[in-house]
């Protein structure tokens, strides 16, 4: 059976694609800007203010304007860009568990070395 899918009013072609792939289309930017955000290509209170500044443009203006265009590329622009702001936060975080990681070897290495009776 074929997923059905829902078209709006007034929809356009693209439109249906890209609201049907949004959530994938928001993690692709994402993972391109967090990329050049790790980098350091783009500062990090650049990252907050577009963020700030997609999510008000959605809340604002794009969540009820009558254009379905406008309510998904706001919608995915909002999502993306907060995405975006969580990126350094995951990275620190994956930076603390990795260094965990590291005292755990170097703990049992050390437990290893240390009951060797030769």
């Amino acid at each position: 059976m074929a997923s059905q899918v829902l078209i709006e009013h007034g929809e356009s072609r693209l439109t249906r694609r890209v609201r049907h792939n949004r959530y994938k289309i928001a993690l692709a930017i994402a993972a391109l800007e967090g990329i050049l955000v790790l980098a350091g290509a783009i500062p990090w209170w650049l990252v907050v203010f577009l963020a700030l500044a997609a999510l008000a443009a959605y809340v604002g203006w794009g969540r009820e304007h009558e254009s379905s265009d406008v309510r998904v590329i706001t919608w995915t622009a909002a999502v993306s860009q907060l995405i975006v702001v969580l990126v350094p936060m995951l990275a620190g975080a994956l930076v603390v568990l990795a260094a965990l990681a590291v005292v755990a070897l170097a703990a049992i290495a050390l437990a290893a070395l240390l009951l060797d009776r030769r």
